[in-house]
């Protein structure tokens, strides 16, 4: 009876004791907000102009390009491709050396804003193609969209400069040659073309 009764008070004790205590729900990550919207200007041999930057339209294809103007890739490069009523093309830079540093690929963004006049948008060619040359739409590209070109970018300031620069080339210029010889092999084959003195991001 004794050892009855002392089982008796450890259950009673233990029916008493406070539950433990629930373990709290973990908390779901909280989204991260995109970068904020910056500013850069390009300086040009027709002029200045300023293109807004919208990282939440295309994140990935936002944050190359900042890095590219932070490592002045694009100063003293030509536009090097001018087709009237379609695009301004550009982004070989004058040093073949910068060109290769800069030859890995980025993934894809999705297509959230349509190529329309004056948004800044990276070349591909193919699904995850992307790495320094963009274009600028000189008019409504809407069936680039499907294509999976996606803008990120918009020019807001000096839109007649980028349609003043000079397109009597049109799509002679070789892109291997620039690749490999870069400013060299443009000043003596297209000494006309217009170039990018340097690229600033606005405070």
């Amino acid at each position: 009876m004794r050892y009855i009764a002392a089982l008796l008070l450890i259950l009673l004790a233990a029916c008493s004791s406070s539950p433990p205590a629930s373990e709290s729900k973990s908390e779901a990550p909280k989204k991260e907000p995109p970068p904020p919207v910056y500013r850069v200007k390009f300086e040009t041999t027709k002029g200045p102009f300023t293109v807004e930057v919208h990282p939440e339209w295309a994140p990935i294809g936002a944050k190359r390009f900042r890095e590219l103007v932070e490592d002045r890739f694009f100063d003293n490069s030509t536009f090097f491709r001018v087709v009237p009523n379609f695009v301004v093309q550009f982004g070989l830079a004058a040093d073949p050396a910068k060109t290769k540093k800069w030859e890995g690929l980025i993934d894809d963004d999705p297509v959230i804003r349509t190529n329309g006049l004056g948004y800044v948008t990276f070349a591909t060619s193919g699904p995850n193609s992307r790495n320094t040359q963009l274009f600028i739409n000189l008019r409504s590209n809407q069936t680039l969209d499907d294509q999976g070109f996606a803008p990120f970018a918009r020019v807001v300031e000096g839109f007649e400069v980028v349609q003043k620069l000079y397109s009597g080339h049109g799509e002679q210029p070789d892109q291997d040659q620039i690749t490999k010889r870069g400013n060299a092999y443009l000043k003596e084959k297209f000494p006309r073309l217009d170039y990018i003195i340097k690229t600033t991001i606005l405070p």
